[in-house]
């Protein structure tokens, strides 16, 4: 009966579903996504500029020397040494003077590398003897890529909660932090209190140590009374921002402002200090928040929960919250990988767009969506970042050749997860088995030496779902005027 369950359940489900799931999502909104956040092209040239629509996919193909396009499967990219791609068209209009010049309906881009078995790849629609006819395995699972003829797995990444508070206990104090992720950029921001009870904070691009209050100022909390009603009237907290009021040396916000902008631009004329403050605490300070100045009094009230929860951690009133704990762990699968190289690809051509708008209209050419776009820019750097697993922000290994040692291997492969930590530091904590990981990671899999526990697997039967959008439980809650 259990076998039979087992199997029922496996017909149904691959083994590398949430790899499969994960690409469609980003086939079917991730890109299009990136596209929107951008909107509009601004160049170089006087009253010209483009504006960015629709995005659409064909299934993959590739251009043969003796000409035109023919359908490609994957058995064909392996031998040939190939990519297994799909092109990628662009509605991209031309405006003048802001009036609208459509000439094509779309641009093509580049090329993206296709998932084997993915809502793209031909396989995916196969019967078991179509398969074999083609030269494919019938029980291969797919949910790799062929990038010039070899099989590369987008391996998961295991990594801290995005946009979620966590209080933990260090050597110099209390540390409340949240990794805060706003389309795709990542901001650490800091709220710690000493063992004094004086709050500091910190946040990318800044020196670390700036005192609370004077950020308090700065944000619109610019009186002592505005500030004590908005901690709450807890003792200890009370206690807390007493003693921090005590201590700031800036009495107002003209003031607090003169000593911020002084710290984060020494040395610099007073407009270069304003503007670059306030571009910091709009963009880097709390960017899931909000990067407008209307959302910096509710990063404000943001910054005081962190304190608030600092103090009570340091007094035992709350258990500081444990960082290997798996709700405390988002695992990234291919889909939100590929969506990350996308966003970072598209701006080089956005950046080689503008630049040929300037270099074309600086010869007297004609200014014509087509012959702007050079489709190598970005496909280029899509398919040397698959080939050689050097991603961005530094990340390497994150391609890997698929393990074709056995078919117990390839699945395996296909579902390992990495942790981004160092192998060459101790890193206990992280190694060790967690009470949380049961029915999620295998406790038996993972490999000897300096990767020990830091490249593990998930369970047989665990899935990874693939997220939901949050805008969406956003306006939920505040429908419902949940604070916290």
């Amino acid at each position: 009966m259990v076998e039979g369950l087992t199997e029922a359940y496996f017909r149904v489900n691959t083994l590398v579903n949430q790899q499969l799931l994960s690409y469609n999502k980003f086939l079917d909104s991730g890109i299009q996504q990136v596209v929107d956040r951008i909107g509009k092209i601004q160049t170089n040239v006087e009253g010209f500029e483009l504006k960015l629509g629709k995005v659409r996919i064909e299934q993959p193909r590739y251009y043969e020397v003796k000409g035109g396009y023919r359908q490609i499967l994957p058995n064909e990219a392996r031998l040939r040494n190939l990519s297994y791609s799909a092109p990628i068209f662009l509605e991209i209009v031309p405006v003048f003077n802001g009036v609208e010049r459509p000439v094509y309906s779309d641009v093509f881009i580049g090329e993206l590398p296709v998932m084997l078995k993915s809502k793209l790849c031909y396989l995916s629609n196969m019967r078991r003897d179509e398969l074999i006819e083609n030269g494919e395995d019938p029980d291969d699972p797919g949910g790799y890529f062929i990038i010039n003829g070899s099989e590369r797995v987008l391996t998961s990444i295991e990594d801290l909660v995005p946009n979620k508070l966590m209080v933990t206990r260090e050597r110099g104090g209390i540390v409340s932090k949240i990794f805060s992720t706003h389309f795709g950029f990542r901001a650490r921001c800091v709220v710690e209190r000493n063992q004094d009870g004086i709050y500091t904070a910190e946040f990318p691009s800044t020196p670390a140590g700036i005192p609370l209050l004077q950020l308090l100022r700065v944000l619109g909390m610019d009186e002592n009374n505005k500030v004590l009603a908005a901690f709450s009237p807890e003792k200890h907290i009370k206690n807390d921002v007493l003693l921090n009021i005590e201590n700031e040396q800036s009495m107002n916000r003209d003031e607090a402002v003169d000593m911020l902008s002084r710290r984060l631009s020494p040395g610099q004329p007073l407009e270069f200090r304003l503007n670059r403050m306030e571009n910091l605490l709009d963009n880097y300070l709390l960017p899931h928040i909000g990067v407008t100045k209307a959302a910096r009094l509710d990063k404000a009230n943001y910054l005081i929960r962190m304190a608030e929860r600092a103090t009570r951690v340091y007094y035992h009133e709350i258990a500081p919250d444990d960082k290997d704990h798996y709700a405390n762990k988002r695992v990234k699968l291919a889909g939100d990988m590929m969506e990350e190289l996308f966003r970072y690809a598209f701006q080089f051509l956005i950046k080689d767009l503008v630049y040929q708008a300037s270099r074309a209209d600086a010869r007297g050419r004609r200014l014509q969506v087509h012959t702007l776009i050079r489709q190598d820019v970005m496909g280029d750097r899509i398919k040397y970042a698959m080939a050689t697993g050097n991603w961005i922000a530094g990340q390497t290994g994150v391609s890997q050749l698929l393990d074709r040692v056995s078919y117990l291997s390839t699945i395996s492969h296909l579902r390992r997860v990495i942790s981004p930590l160092s192998k060459k530091h101790p890193h206990f904590k992280a190694r060790d088995l967690h009470g949380t990981h049961i029915g999620k990671l295998c406790p038996n899999e993972t490999p000897e030496g300096p990767s020990c526990s830091l490249v593990k697997n998930l369970a047989v039967m665990a899935e990874v779902s693939i997220g939901v959008d949050e805008g969406e439980i956003d306006r939920i809650l505040k429908a419902y005027d949940v604070k916290e």
